[in-house]
């Protein structure tokens, strides 16, 4: 059945995956993004585009006009050290941008919300790993709270205005289509910067670990969140760690790069050592990730050396 979907944040790096895959899927897509970190050029043409604000008044005139049936939020400030240096802007994005965008699903009839949550910067520094989906939540860092204090929002919408829900917590999202400058992730980064012959950063002694998952993994997981009767908040991940100093080595092997890394000082609000138990998504969505995580650093440095002027660096 096709169905009526917008994407917020469909501009940036996941939003525009799924929004793609939305429309090879046979559905009617718009896609919401005021280019704060996204990219004009990853809006699928088939989408009709809005450029504002999640937060902008005029949202609600796109629900009259469009009358979604689903809404896939992925619309954020994402930047861990920009929201431990301004958490009012933090907020002002994550969770009152969120709350217009909830009121309007609450307005204009939407049967269904899938929002793309973080399971990286939510629980904190872990009392055990792999982190399930009953870990105490500790965030050490205010994108955590905003984007945590979020899903309370929606789980408050599903009992006073009966929406139905899907709540995401990713893992590092990485793959094609990341944007190497700005908020990008640290494959990104690593790869843009090895390819032009520059020596990549590692903050603190690189031992520090994550759980990393592929970007079509990702999209998968969106449409089976979209598709299901089930409610509820899923872990996406590996349950594996893969440390910076392990992301650097093998990036090393698959660029040809040959200089050691720099190291810097450790930078406030990260976790040290993150990976998610993935198993509720498994047994209840038949979700798991495919990609492996060397190819799908094969995979994402192919794309970056035959897109050499897909993104442009900032003027600093």
């Amino acid at each position: 059945m096709s169905l009526k979907v917008l994407v917020t944040g469909g501009a940036g790096f996941i939003g525009s995956r799924v929004a793609t895959r939305l429309i090879k899927d046979g559905h009617q897509v718009a896609v919401v993004d005021n280019f704060a970190t996204g990219n004009s050029k990853n809006v699928p043409a088939e989408a009709t585009f809005y450029q504002m604000s999640i937060g902008d008044a005029a949202l609600k005139d796109v629900f009259a006009k469009e009358k979604f049936d689903v809404v896939i939020h992925h619309a954020a400030q994402i930047d861990v050290r920009k929201s431990v240096e301004n958490p009012a802007y933090d907020a002002t994005v994550n969770v009152l941008g969120s709350l217009n965008l909830l009121n309007c699903i609450r307005d204009y009839g939407v049967k269904k919300i899938v929002y793309a949550s973080t399971g990286g910067a939510i629980y904190g520094e872990p009392q055990y790993l792999p982190c399930d989906e009953s870990h105490p939540i500790k965030p050490l860092c205010p994108y955590g709270i905003s984007k945590h204090t979020v899903e309370h929002y929606i789980e408050l919408y599903n009992m006073l205005y009966n929406l139905n829900y899907v709540i995401l917590r990713y893992p590092n999202v990485y793959g094609h289509f990341q944007n190497p400058y700005g908020e990008a992730g640290v494959n990104a980064i690593f790869i843009g910067m090895m390819i032009q012959g520059i020596t990549p950063t590692i903050f603190g002694d690189g031992s520090q670990t994550r759980d990393f998952v592929f970007v079509d993994d990702v999209v998968e997981a969106n449409m089976l969140a979209m598709k299901t009767d089930k409610m509820g908040i899923f872990n996406l991940g590996w349950a594996k760690p893969i440390s910076v100093n392990d992301i650097y080595h093998i990036l090393q092997k698959i660029t040809g790069f040959p200089n050691p890394p720099i190291y810097a000082e450790e930078r406030a609000g990260e976790v040290n050592h993150i990976y998610l138990s993935p198993e509720k998504i498994k047994k209840e969505l038949g979700w798991e990730p495919k990609v492996d995580f060397e190819e799908g650093l094969r995979i994402t440095t192919q794309w970056f050396k035959a897109s050499p002027n897909w993104y442009t660096k900032p003027q600093s």
